[in-house]
């Protein structure tokens, strides 16, 4: 428990915009505003803007839809678990259909005993990718803010709310939240004699020629595993991070290319696409990290077979 909290205070300083970063937003947006002064049109800026600095700490917009979903799902799961009944309806029987559902969708992956350890990440992370992807449609996230009025209409240069996974601060923190948990489990069931050689299968092989030739080719196997451990969660931010900020900026696009009175008419299709892209990003996001922690820690028993 005490590595848990540990590891979620430093996934909660990740997810804070960095000094860097905090040049970068305002640079972003300086170019944002020429773009627009001179008549061509660039829709989310690329970094969240900064609303507010708490001592070290700054408060970014996408931080505070964080904060909302976040608040949204805990009094969600508080209501539906007030008054439980043994023959559940309403807001509880949804609540445990989905509960259910994502355990027994994991537990295929992993196999009973690893879903009982870690379920509580892989069904908290599907559902909290799954509602911010969906709150980030709510119209007016991302246009209504600060700004001033120019001869292209009203240009939103600070927006008051931005999609959180529009941020690439908090995709990384998951990302890089789930990397540490992965280690934490691998040593945790397999031991660390186990999480070498499973990399570097170099055991069995024998003392002869073909042996070592063997060794050789695994050690090399080994080495291109571990780059591709490291990647994983570069993947990871970069893929959830690039189809949100996409699919916002496209909406914008169409909205403005609809004009004034039917943009909102020629962007109602790809408003139902990006619903559908946001649970299908929410789902490759757990199932990839479900993934992995199975290929290291399930084993060929009767337990984790399918």
């Amino acid at each position: 428990m005490i590595f848990h909290r540990v590891l979620l205070i430093l996934t909660l300083l990740a997810a804070l915009p960095t000094p860097t970063l905090f040049g970068a937003g305002d640079q972003a947006a300086e170019e944002h505003e020429e773009a627009h002064a001179g008549g061509e049109h660039h829709a989310l800026p690329p970094n969240a803007v900064v609303l507010t600095e708490i001592g070290p700490f700054a408060i970014t917009n996408s931080m505070v839809v964080t904060w909302i979903v976040a608040i949204g799902l805990i009094l969600v799961a508080q209501l539906a678990t007030k008054n439980q009944q043994a023959v559940p309806s309403g807001l509880q029987n949804f609540v445990e259909w989905l509960v259910e559902s994502l355990f027994g969708f994991f537990e295929g992956i992993l196999g009973k005993k690893m879903t009982n350890q870690t379920f509580w990440f892989f069904g908290t992370v599907f559902i909290f990718i799954l509602f911010t992807n969906w709150f980030g449609l709510i119209p007016g996230l991302g246009s209504i803010g600060w700004g001033y009025a120019t001869d292209h209409g009203f240009m939103t240069t600070e927006p008051l709310l931005r999609g959180v996974n529009a941020d690439l601060n908090m995709t990384a923190a998951m990302a890089l939240f789930f990397f540490a948990l992965w280690i934490y489990w691998s040593l945790k069931e397999i031991g660390v004699g186990g999480f070498f050689f499973h990399i570097f299968n170099i055991k069995g092989h024998g003392v002869t020629a073909m042996g070592l030739f063997l060794m050789v080719i695994y050690l090399f196997v080994g080495v291109i595993e571990v780059v591709s451990i490291g990647v994983r969660p570069v993947a990871l931010m970069f893929r959830l991070y690039g189809n949100v900020f996409a699919g916002e900026n496209i909406l914008e696009t169409v909205i403005l290319l609809g004009g004034t009175y039917f943009g909102w008419l020629a962007v109602l299709p790809f408003y139902f696409l990006e619903l559908l892209v946001g649970l299908v990003q929410a789902l490759v996001f757990a199932l990839l990290t479900a993934v992995f922690t199975s290929l290291m820690c399930s084993h060929d028993d009767k337990e984790n077979s399918h």
